[in-house]
């Protein structure tokens, strides 16, 4: 992906997501991780339709198992904040970074 080859890193972001799945489940940080990667790949590739329920599933997911407290939570809220900031939703963007 990062040498430009998005359409390569697609499918191993997506088998990456099914592997922590079926290994960790679907509540569990590292899944929620996987998501996140999967949607920041899809934002950089300019397909925010795709990346926001997976921000926002990450972001669930790390409230709920890690708590509004942890580092990957605040990430987390930083990543959807980015996302409507990308898309020129200035108005659910601001909240976000507070």
């Amino acid at each position: 992906y990062q040498r430009g080859q998005a359409d390569k890193a697609l499918p191993l972001a997506k088998q990456a997501l099914d592997l922590r799945k079926q290994a960790l489940g679907e509540k569990h940080p590292g899944y929620a991780q996987s998501l996140n990667n999967l949607a920041t790949l899809y934002k950089d590739m300019g397909d925010h339709r795709s990346a926001l329920p997976l921000f926002q599933q990450a972001l669930a997911i790390y409230k709920q198992a890690l708590g509004e407290k942890h580092p990957l939570y605040a990430a987390s809220l930083n990543n959807l904040a980015e996302l409507y900031r990308s898309m020129g939703d200035h108005r659910s963007a601001v909240p976000l970074y507070q």
